[in-house]
């Protein structure tokens, strides 16, 4: 309870001033023998999953910096561990990165000393959710679609085109209700989710962009995922959990990661995945070093290690994801040629990557801002 009413206020009260890009590192020194990394599931890998998979083994007998990892199953749990202090590194995504910039809680990234920079997708080098007034404050590492992951035998031959069998009651091509057998993600950024659907479904809301909603749009978001309370039989964000209730809990339906499907695919369990009609939101990470890492060279060797084509590709094949470094998407043995295209490469457009709402929107009224996320998604998932 400490660490939620801590990140609330951080939420609420962020210092308007940040570190500058004077005040980045200038040179790479010698290795402090440790980096510890805030992560979500599946990013740092060492071959205890599966022994095909890891890139860190590799990293620590070249560098002799030791990786210690701290998973994190929310974005709100990774600001809320960075604030504590002590990581020296977080793979954030758009919704966490702008809060720990402004919260003076990440500093800039010199990218003269990230040698592999410029072999960073262009889409994503100045991306606005690690770049701020030009200083980058993050090296993009992964980024994806959240997809409609679906049990193959509830629904047969029927590939679902929409996210209204998680949204709405219905009956599914097994002839069974939906109800309790769907999730959704335990996170106040699902409410840009139900957003993007009724973008589709009730236009005369006028929304356009599912982060920046006024209070009617918002109000609406919140009414539709009332009505999905009453769908879901669990609220998710450990990703290993979820995985569990698809095979062993009946969930037959729900938001999820490529991650999750690919282990499910892998274990032979009758899962598939799908980007509906309505579109998806999605992630793309950035790795950002805290304002007081406390192995900062190591970092920065780490930082250089994660632009490698071969941990790029091999991660994106493990996740599910796209690479941040386009020549990944060549030569990858696990990923294969065909993997990016596979994994979403050309659909960079589609996805609304996620991002903190906030009151200064641009719209001619004021947008509810992401406290106010916050508290409204607790109470839907309390029932209120």
């Amino acid at each position: 309870m400490k660490r939620f009413v801590l990140l609330l206020i951080l939420l609420v009260v962020l210092p308007l001033s940040m570190v500058s890009a004077q005040d980045a590192m200038m040179e790479v020194g010698e290795g402090e023998g440790a980096v510890s990394i805030v992560a979500w599931a599946g990013y740092i890998e060492r071959g205890e999953t599966d022994p095909g998979f890891d890139w860190v083994t590799s990293f620590e007998e070249a560098t002799g910096c030791m990786v210690e990892v701290k998973t994190a199953a929310t974005s709100d749990e990774m600001v809320a561990l960075m604030n504590e202090g002590g990581f020296d590194l977080v793979t954030a995504s758009g919704d966490a990165s702008l809060r720990l910039v402004a919260g003076n809680r990440v500093q800039p990234i010199n990218t003269d000393l990230v040698p592999s920079w410029d072999t960073v997708d262009e889409r994503l080098q100045n991306a606005p959710w690690h770049t701020v007034e030009g200083v980058h404050y993050g090296v993009p590492y992964q980024w994806g679609a959240n997809v409609l992951m679906y049990n193959t035998e509830a629904f047969g031959e029927e590939t679902p085109t929409s996210w209204n069998v998680v949204f709405e009651e219905t009956t599914l091509p097994d002839g069974e209700s939906n109800v309790g057998r769907v999730q959704a993600y335990d996170g106040p950024i699902y409410i840009a989710d139900a957003a993007l659907y009724l973008m589709a479904h009730q236009p005369e809301l006028g929304i356009t962009d599912p982060y920046a909603l006024n209070r009617d749009q918002f109000n609406a978001a919140l009414d539709l995922l009332r009505q999905q309370r009453a769908l879901v039989g669990r609220y998710w964000h450990d990703a290993f959990i979820q995985i569990d209730d698809f095979v062993n809990e009946g969930v037959v339906a729900s938001s999820s990661w490529p991650f999750q499907v690919n282990l499910l695919v892998a274990q032979g369990a009758p899962v598939a995945s799908v980007i509906p009609e309505e579109g998806a939101t999605g992630w793309a990470d950035s790795t950002m070093m805290s304002i007081d890492a406390p192995h900062p060279n190591c970092a920065y060797m780490w930082l250089e290690h994660s632009l490698s084509p071969q941990v790029q590709g091999d991660l994106a094949a493990w996740f599910g994801s796209v690479p941040s470094v386009p020549a990944a998407c060549e030569g990858n043995e696990l990923l294969t040629d065909a993997g990016c295209a596979t994994n979403g490469f050309d659909s960079f457009e589609q996805i609304r990557f996620w991002r903190t709402p906030v009151a200064d929107c641009g719209m001619e009224t004021e947008c509810v801002p992401y406290y106010e996320w916050v508290t409204n998604y607790i109470a839907v998932i309390g029932g209120r």
